[in-house]
Formats: C-alpha cells, structure tokens, sequence
C-alpha cells in the first residue's frame, strides 16, 4: 500500500480535458494560498480546466460539475474560488446555497466565514449575520450571499456565480429555474454544482452526472465543464487500492487510517457513497437515454387538430398530470396537487379544442376518474396491460430514434430522469412504485402519444333517413 508521505496521483475516472487555451485558475490557487488552504493536486486539476477562458478572457464553460467523496476539499475548494471572483470582478454577484437554508447559512457561517476571517483579506470586506441578510460586502462593490434553495431563490437579482453544494439533496429542478433566469444577462455567468454522489431520489444531479458523463465521452470541451472521482464498479470497497484510486484527499487531508475506521463502523452502501462516491440503489435506472430526451427537445407546442389528452395520477394521489400530442410532439398541459381539479379541467379541454379522446391507463389511479369523464361527455379510452406496454415501448423507440419532440419541460424532465421500469408479460412499463420521482407527467406523456398515433376520430353516423308518403 502507498505511504501517505507519498500519496498516489488520483486521477478522475471522469474529466473534461484541459486545452491549451489560457485559465485563471492560477489565480485561484494564490487565493487558496492566502487563505492558508493551498489546493490539492485535485483542486487545481478542476480550476485550471473549469477557468479556461478565450482570447476576450470570458469563460468558456457555463455550467461545472463536480462530484468527489467526502471530506475531499470541496468547502476550501469553493470558497477560494467565490473569494477570487469577488476580487477578480468588482461588482461580481455571488449566491452560494446547500441542501437547504438552515445548512447553507452553517457552511458559509462556520466554514467559509472563519476561512476569511483568519487569512490577510480581513481588511477588504465586512460580514453580515443577521437573518434573511447573510452575506460578505467587499468593499470593492462584490456581494456573497447565502440563499434557501426555492425556485424563487434568484429571483429579483442578477447573479454572475452561483454555487451548489451537496446537489444530491435535491429532487426536483427549482435551483435552474430560480437561478439560470437570473444569470442570463450576465457577461461571465458560471454555475458550480459540487456534491458527493446521491441516491435513486437523487434527480437533480443524477441528471447532471449523466449530461457530464456524455459530455467527456464525446469529448466537448464548451458548455460543460464535468469531474468526477469515485471507485470503478467491480473495485472491492474493503481494499486499500480502492480508496487510493477515487479519495483525491487521501494522503494530503484525510489519513487512510480514517477511511479504515469508516469502512469498519458505517454501513456498506452509506460507505461507498461517501467515500468511493458511488451512487446507491438503482439511480441509473432510467430507460429513456438523457442525451436521446434532449435531441428531442422542440420549441413549438403542440398542434391544435386532432390533438390527444391523457390523464394520469401519482399513487398517493397527491399529484395528477395532464399531457397532450399531436403525433409529432407531446407536452405536459397541466400538473397540480390532488385530483379534484381534474374532472373540470379536462372538459375544459375537451370543449375548447374537440381532442380525438383522453386517454386513461385502465389499471393506474387516474381510472377512478373515468366514470365523471364520460358522465361529462368526454371520450375516454381506458388502456389494457397489453396497450400500456405498447404505448410505453411506443414512447421509447420515439425518443431513442428522434421521431417526436417535446417542449423540455422541468417535470417531464424530472419524470423522465428518475422513473423505474416493471415487467409487463413479455414486455415492460414504467413503474409508479419503484420510480425515484411522481412520474404521472411522464405517463400521461407516454399514454397522449400512444393515442395520438393509434385512435382515430369517432365519426358520428348519419341519421336515418326519412321517408315521406
């Protein structure tokens, strides 16, 4: 085993590649310096990509991604790099936020705060606790602030640099939406999400990890910026050659005889997502491929002709989701808590745009509907197994080769990123049981497809004709 006087070079197991354009991430490292937490090999391997800039020195990537294990450096990472962009740029708008409001505001209290504090750059900004206004004013006009995580959190504000610590909290897509729309104007915008690795709830990086993924296979080098360390799937969690192959910080911060205690005292799945950054469960386990979901995406709704609904319901009932198709491209119409919206809303649509039918699963929660549906004259057609699983087989071959489109919308996209699959005979079908997520947008979009492509208009027979004598 190596000495940790001697610590192995770690490299990622995933990682957009340095080019040969100029970076600032040299600048972070003096920062890091002064701060008295000089970066690890790791630290300055993501800073010297993720900084990269062109010839007008506007950064190349919008978006960086970065998970490692615990313990791995990522606070003294990220505060080197918010202290250099508020020195770097006066006037720089800076949000930083975490799994929640109350942790945020104990990391940059605890954590952040103390690092400045102690360090040489005490002179050039002033703190603000109080509650509702935690923030660093630098005195040169930059501004750090600590947010709750809602998706109104960047709302009202312009924000050069957003940074997102421990993603794997998050279960639903509110941060993009608060802060992208917040960051859209801006000449050097950059969003950092930094986190250990999740679980199957996990759907906000889960779907980052797979869009990062894709990106270093592919080899881009814009946009996206990824890294990740964590242990190869067949590596032994229990062998010491492991954790020197995925812990950047094992040896400089983190003395292995630490990491032997933890892999003796904690649970074997909570060990590896800790500290061999593997995610737990089945959280790769959606059937749609991200990068296929995302070709799909189209900026037009819908059609208003011969146009298809489809309802359905989340098991607990707490969320039902209304989608509609053309045949071309499908779009999620409505999603609210409860159900007793539904009915009404339905035949709103109906007498608005004369749809072909609204298509209901006759074995999910949304057929208890079916009855007050077709009491208010809507044309229902309830699916059997059999055409549950052609629909969802019938979805999937769409997407995979391009065939529809959709409007990218962040619950379908959300829906699509963490649902399970079930056996269904010879077959399958989404799973509402199993999924990480309320799948219903997704299911009720698989559903408005099917019956766009299969049903036809009723076409109502002529009257008899009269006779007179």
């Amino acid at each position: 085993m190596p000495s940790s006087c001697s610590p192995p070079s770690c490299p990622p197991r995933f990682t957009t590649d340095r080019t040969d354009r100029p970076s600032f991430g040299g600048q972070v490292a003096l920062i890091a310096e002064k701060l008295g937490t000089p970066l690890m090999p790791w630290q300055r391997h993501v800073v010297d990509v993720a900084l990269e800039h062109d010839a007008d020195g506007r950064l190349v990537y919008r978006d960086v991604v970065v998970t490692v294990p615990r313990q791995a450096g990522k606070t003294t990472l990220v505060t080197a790099l918010m202290v250099w962009r508020a020195l770097h740029e006066p006037g720089c708008r800076i949000v930083y936020t975490a799994q929640d409001g109350q942790a945020a505001r104990k990391k940059w209290r605890d954590d952040q705060v103390p690092m400045l504090e102690a360090s040489a750059l005490r002179s050039l900004y002033d703190v603000r606790f109080s509650n509702g206004d935690e923030s660093i004013r630098w005195h040169n006009g930059s501004l750090h602030e600590v947010l709750s995580p809602t998706d109104r959190a960047g709302h009202g504000r312009q924000i050069d640099l957003a940074v997102v610590d421990e993603a794997f909290e998050f279960e639903d897509f509110r941060l993009d939406q608060g802060f992208s729309p917040a960051m859209i104007t801006r000449r050097q915008p950059q969003m950092w999400i930094i986190s250990t690795a999740g679980t199957a709830r996990s759907t906000y990086l889960l779907s980052k990890v797979e869009r990062g993924r894709d990106a270093v296979r592919d080899g881009l080098t814009t946009g996206m910026a990824y890294f990740e360390w964590s242990a190869a799937v067949d590596a032994d969690p229990a062998d010491p050659a492991t954790w020197w192959s995925c812990i950047p910080s094992l040896g400089h911060t983190v003395p292995v005889e630490a990491i032997e205690a933890e892999q003796r005292s904690k649970e074997p799945a909570e060990f590896e997502r800790a500290y061999l950054n593997r995610w737990t469960s089945n959280a790769f386990a959606s059937k749609v491929p991200a990068r296929s979901w995302e070709a799909c995406t189209v900026d037009e709704s819908p059609g208003l002709v011969d146009v298809v609904f489809a309802l359905d319901v989340s098991p607990d009932r707490e969320f039902a989701s209304v989608a509609v198709c053309d045949g071309a491209t499908f779009e999620l119409a409505d999603r609210r808590p409860g159900t007793e919206w539904v009915v009404s809303r339905l035949v709103e649509l109906w007498d608005r745009y004369e749809p072909v039918a609204v298509v209901v699963d006759g074995a999910g929660p949304g057929s208890s509907l079916v009855p007050d549906l077709e009491a208010a004259g809507v044309r229902v057609e309830v699916t059997s197994h059999r055409q549950m699983a052609a629909a969802c087989g019938r979805f999937y071959d769409a997407v995979v080769n391009r065939k529809v489109g959709h409007t990218g919308q962040v619950d379908l996209d959300a829906a699509v990123a963490g649902a399970a699959t079930r056996k269904l005979g010879d077959a399958w079908a989404w799973s509402r049981s199993t999924s990480a997520v309320d799948i219903s947008p997704l299911v009720a979009a698989t559903l408005a497809l099917w019956g766009a492509t299969t049903l036809e208009r009723e076409v109502a027979e002529p009257p008899p004709p009269v006779f007179a004598y």
